[in-house]
């Protein structure tokens, strides 16, 4: 086929190679992935807008390089939505043209920060970041996720998860943006603390993968200034081009495999439970912090 001119919000897109296949094991196309993230664009929009973006780009498909862009690429066409910080421009994701246009791209792995770009210094969210030491031990992973979520029930912090796409579960609470990343990470330092007491011989707080033995790495780092996780509904370079999948309590708690969300199902599944990650990406009401912050300084103090 040759490219195509896809016509959408007023802007007209050239396609290049739009049957350059990415997911070789699925015969997934870049047209077929352009389709997909169309048919996701109104929630994946709903968490990514205004914030800056960065691609995992795979323009032979996954199983070649992989090339990680930042700043807006020179040939990029002035409409697309763009912050200026820390001496580049960066694209935003506010709008489904710019979603087919990275995916032109062979954007295939969406990864944004925690904050919008004109308030950089304070999340949208505590998130906690669950990694398996173990790949094929997913049930640790379910079995913290729910510890965590009874723990952030005590705190009266309302919690949604997703997977990461890849072997890991990604835990968000949305907060009011009024409270710094410093203040943010007093909190989850002290979740984490308090989890890796309770299940010493599960958890680990050990950066360096060579001491985490089997045990899960509960990320509370990852919770900072400009750092990422991928998009809710985000595709990853796996072969089974699996999703950042947002998950109910219920289904961690009956269990399921990350390679069951995928860029094959999701759209059907949206359709069927509804944006799951919608209390993140547009609640109604956010959680403050005081109170918590209060109780820890006050415990420190004993």
């Amino acid at each position: 086929m040759e490219n195509l001119v896809i016509p959408i919000e007023g802007k007209e897109i050239a396609i290049t190679n739009p049957e350059k296949v990415l997911w070789p094991d699925l015969h997934i196309t870049k047209l077929d992935y352009i389709k997909y993230l169309v048919s996701v664009s109104a929630h994946l929009l709903r968490y990514t807008k205004d914030r800056m973006l960065m691609m995992w780009c795979f323009p032979d498909g996954i199983d070649h390089q992989r090339i990680v862009h930042k700043a807006v690429p020179a040939h990029a066409p002035a409409w697309l939505p763009r912050w200026f910080y820390k001496d580049k421009s960066w694209i935003l994701i506010n709008d489904v043209a710019t979603l087919v246009w990275v995916a032109n791209y062979a954007a295939i792995e969406l990864h944004v920060p925690f904050s919008l770009c004109d308030h950089v210094e304070y999340p949208t969210d505590l998130a906690f970041d669950l990694d398996p030491s173990d790949p094929d031990n997913f049930d640790l992973v379910l079995e913290v996720a729910f510890r965590l979520k009874e723990v952030l029930d005590s705190l009266s912090l309302h919690s949604v998860a997703k997977t990461s796409g890849a072997t890991g579960i990604q835990v968000f609470v949305p907060i009011e943006s009024k409270y710094t990343f410093v203040e943010t990470r007093v909190i989850t330092k002290f979740i984490a603390e308090y989890l890796r007491e309770k299940m010493p011989d599960k958890i680990t707080l050990e950066r360096r993968v060579q001491n985490r033995g089997k045990k899960l790495y509960f990320d509370y780092l990852q919770l900072w200034r400009m750092r990422t996780l991928s998009a809710a509904y985000s595709v990853r370079a796996t072969t089974s081009a699996s999703v950042s999948a947002p998950v109910t309590w219920a289904e961690v708690t009956s269990g399921f495999h990350p390679t069951d969300f995928t860029m094959l199902n999701m759209a059907q599944r949206v359709e069927k439970h509804g944006d799951l990650f919608m209390p993140i990406a547009s609640p109604s009401d956010r959680h403050g912090l005081d109170e918590i912050l209060h109780f820890i300084k006050a415990k420190r103090h004993h």
